[in-house]
């Protein structure tokens, strides 16, 4: 199978998060405000406990569902690449 070209794959932003238990709380809130078709198009995978990648097009509907989300999940940061998130 041929490599993909960097103009077909998707861009991916990362978020630096602070809360309780965010493993559940995050996808519960995506999956709530966004449903499920809006949650497989965030692309959400975790790339340490408090810092996540998605979809550079969902990044308003992401940061909207933690904000409306009854738990406290604070967005800290927002990055293109990880480098960018510990400075």
């Amino acid at each position: 199978m041929k490599a993909l070209k960097p103009s077909m794959k998707e861009n991916k932003r990362y978020f630096l998060l602070r809360g309780k238990n965010l493993k559940d709380n995050v996808e519960k809130a995506i999956l709530e405000f966004t449903g499920k078709l809006g949650m497989s198009k965030t692309g959400l995978s975790w790339i340490k406990d408090n810092i996540i990648s998605i979809n550079r097009e969902s990044v308003d509907s992401v940061r909207a569902s933690l904000v409306i989300y009854p738990e406290r999940i604070e967005v800290l940061k927002v990055s293109g690449t990880l480098k960018g998130l510990k400075k």
